[in-house]
Formats: structure tokens, sequence, C-alpha cells
């Protein structure tokens, strides 16, 4: 994880996300650079838009807060069953 973190913060500070650079930023962060994980990460980036898919992994975490209309209908049914009690209380009050 911590190769990941360094190629987004490069990319955070705008500086170029290279194997140079994110051998630095693993070396500051007092780690061991494996050199197959940074030249794996960066051959897996290359061409692609961080600042794109960076936006469109934020829009993907906020979807479930879509799901909030099913928690409605549970409230609606829970809601049920006290009324009908309230109903058979009156019967017998």
């Amino acid at each position: 994880m911590e190769y990941i973190y360094g190629a987004l913060l490069l990319h955070k500070l705008g500086q170029p996300v290279s194997e140079e650079n994110l051998k630095r930023v693993i070396s500051a962060a007092g780690v061991q650079v494996d050199e197959a994980k940074v030249k794996t990460l960066i051959a897996a980036i290359q061409g692609v838009d961080l600042t794109a898919e960076l936006a469109n992994a934020s829009n993907i975490a906020t979807a479930p807060a879509a799901a909030s209309p099913v928690n409605e209908e549970k409230k609606k049914e829970e809601e049920k069953p006290s009324e009908s009690a309230a109903g058979l209380a009156s019967l017998f009050g």
C-alpha cells in the first residue's frame, strides 16, 4: 500500500509519478524499496489519468447513500405493527 500512497502523494503535489520520485518517497518513509513493486506500479499507471480516476472513485464512494428509500420503506413497515397494536388495545380498554 505504501507504493500506492507514495504515487498518490506525488500526484497530489503535482510531481511526476516516476520510478525515481516514487523511490525517493518510499525511502523517505523509512521503508526498504522493492524495485519490482516500483516498476510494476509505474507500468500499471502509465497512461492513466489519475485525476479522472480519483474523481470517479469519489463518485462511487457516494453511491451507497442513494439507497435511503429502502430504509424509508422499512420504517413504514415497522410502524404498521404498532398501529395494529393500538387498535387491539382499544378493544380491551
